[in-house]
């Protein structure tokens, strides 16, 4: 799971809560990544050079990027938690998805993919309009690596543009229906992440990536 907010307390990382909760209730082994504790540096942006100098394991190695990337490949689902920043993720959750651009340039190198069939679920919060841009915005890097979305695979809720992360986080910490929809997230992540397709779609999905 990855916090993508700036603030691991604030109201991202309710939402964060509430997964983990639904995760132990289901006995669920998993790792929590909060971004805004792990060094983190820009995409090198090699692959702009040429193709084949992008390349997994990365080339920057001097950053904790390297420990995800392996996480990312590793786990067989992952859940990613941002707030909307300016109708969008935060910088850091960008950063972050960025790197993963030596994943998904292995499909464009007519290497074997290590993603594919991966399960996403995806939680998103604020205090302004932008949920399911948000939402569908961290989706297209996971979906460009092959992965599949859980069905109903988005979580998000707005609180009103009037408020701010102050009054905000009340309003997350009580609210049933924000509950209700996470621990459904999890869920479905869950129970499609145990239809294995990662073996089941093995050699049988023709990789189509930008």
């Amino acid at each position: 799971m990855i916090n993508g907010s700036s603030h691991r307390g604030h109201n991202t990382g309710v939402l964060v809560g509430l997964a983990e909760k639904a995760l132990k209730r289901k006995g669920v082994s998993y790792r929590l990544f909060n971004l805004n504790e792990l060094d983190i540096q820009h995409c090198w942006c090699c692959y702009s050079m040429r193709d084949s100098a992008c390349t997994y394991p990365c080339r920057n190695q001097l950053d904790d990027v390297p420990a995800l990337q392996e996480m990312i490949v590793n786990s067989r689902a992952v859940i990613v938690a941002s707030p909307i920043n300016w109708n969008n993720m935060s910088a850091r959750l960008k950063d972050f998805l960025d790197r993963l651009t030596c994943l998904q340039n292995l499909y464009l190198l007519k290497k074997e993919g290590l993603t594919t069939g991966k399960v996403v679920g995806i939680l998103v919060n604020g205090h302004e309009d932008g949920g399911m841009k948000t939402a569908m915005d961290i989706f297209i890097y996971f979906q460009q690596m092959g992965y599949v979305l859980a069905p109903f695979g988005f979580a998000y809720r707005t609180h009103g543009a009037q408020y701010n992360a102050k009054t905000d986080d009340d309003f997350f910490k009580n609210d049933e229906i924000l509950k209700t929809e996470i621990e459904g997230i999890v869920i479905n992540v869950i129970e499609t992440m145990n239809q294995d397709l990662e073996t089941k779609l093995k050699d049988k999905i023709v990789p189509v990536s930008e």
